[in-house]
């Protein structure tokens, strides 16, 4: 039987027979990559995974502030769902303002186009937090280079160097690398100081704590 394709796919579409499409919304893209000199004006995210011995491959998700590149937050689950990357950026909020409720104005949380970052649960709670979410552009992962390339360090001074056996055994790991990745480990790109150092630098500058 010769039928034109154009006939079917009419015929399907008043069935409702073809595949439904995700709707597509206007998502705030990120800007150009503008140096920030201060903390908290743009914080960024993204998901990673780590083998984790018996547990499988799980989803670390953490939450980097852009200006000092300290860890404010993350997570390592078991799935790499919303709610894991809810968390991580929870602790961030805790980490950095005491309460989830203390983002100041203009903050803005930038990450990739996944589904979690896309889902309603994740929007509907960094809206609630005061957050601004600030999307990518699709194929160009260099636009959340910072977030990047913490994770391919993370991975090659802790996640590779470890067999972990278990999730719980890992994320004990993970929580020891965090801290002395905050604390101990310099920077060449923040003048050869730590992520601590530079934060604290940036909010008390020398004049103020001399006067």
């Amino acid at each position: 039987m010769i039928v034109n394709r154009k006939k079917v796919h009419r015929i399907m579409r008043l069935h409702r027979w073809t595949c439904r499409q995700r709707r597509i919304g206007r998502r705030p893209r990120a800007a150009p990559q503008i140096h920030r000199r201060s903390p908290n004006q743009r914080w960024a995210t993204d998901i990673a995974t780590v083998d984790c011995g018996r547990d499988g491959w799980c989803a670390f998700v953490p939450v980097v502030d852009c200006c000092s590149r300290e860890v404010l937050g993350w997570d390592l689950a078991h799935t790499a769902r919303a709610k894991t990357a809810e968390r991580a950026l929870e602790e961030a909020l805790l980490h950095r303002f005491g309460t989830t409720r203390g983002a100041p104005s203009g903050l803005t949380l930038r990450h990739d186009n996944g589904l979690v970052f896309g889902s309603r649960a994740y929007r509907a709670l960094v809206r609630d937090y005061g957050l601004t979410q600030e999307y990518i552009a699709p194929y160009t992962p260099e636009q959340n280079g910072l977030c990047e390339r913490f994770i391919r360090t993370f991975k090659e001074e802790c996640a590779w160097q470890h067999r972990f056996d278990n999730l719980t055994a890992a994320r004990a790991t993970v929580a020891r690398y965090i801290e002395h990745y905050n604390t101990q480990r310099t920077h060449s790109a923040l003048k050869y100081n730590t992520p601590r150092q530079t934060y604290l630098t940036l909010c008390n500058p020398p004049h103020q704590q001399a006067a």
